[in-house]
């Protein structure tokens, strides 16, 4: 059986506009390629201390990162050690010059963290990073690292806050 011109026509154009619509996966690809280049290079090793909004921390253009240690916070009138309160700034008025309440806090977390205990962290001093205001009286702040070096924790960090530098983004 001969099939006409047309016929035939209109079987190519019908096999054409109804096959099955296939997916293009390179796009696709380059989507998620973009994706997971983004996702590595934004992932650094950025450590950020979970900062009270009350704290106005002074500026800084150091550049050296900040480590895993305990937090020692200044608030208002209140020393935080992890974020459990252990002493006041009217304890910092007295006579003495070690605060009971933050060396025995420090000698408890000395005690509870292991991992920050080893022999050569020992030696050297346990560290810690104090956190406050950039208002805080010199004599207060003297006494506040002055109880910490009573407890062994002689490796001292002051949280700041980054300065760009000029040029920086």
């Amino acid at each position: 059986m001969k099939v006409s011109r047309r016929a035939r026509r209109m079987q190519r154009h019908y096999g054409r506009m109804h096959k099955t619509g296939g997916l293009n996966l390179v796009s696709l690809m380059d989507i998620f390629t973009i994706l997971v280049f983004f996702l590595m290079v934004n992932s650094s090793d950025v450590k950020v201390l979970q900062q009270n909004p009350s704290i106005e921390l002074p500026k800084s253009t150091a550049s050296a990162d900040t480590k895993e240690t305990i937090v020692l916070t200044v608030v208002g009138e209140d020393i935080l050690i992890q974020g459990r309160k252990v002493a006041g700034l009217a304890d910092l008025s007295a006579d003495n010059q070690i605060v009971d309440g933050i060396k025995k806090e420090l000698e408890y977390q000395a005690s509870r963290n292991k991992h920050l205990v080893s022999a050569e962290s020992t030696a050297a001093g346990l560290p810690i990073t104090i956190m406050g205001d950039k208002d805080i009286p010199y004599q207060s702040l003297k006494k506040i690292m002055e109880s910490c070096v009573a407890a062994n924790y002689t490796n001292i960090s002051l949280a700041v806050s980054k300065v760009a530098h000029k040029g920086e983004g």
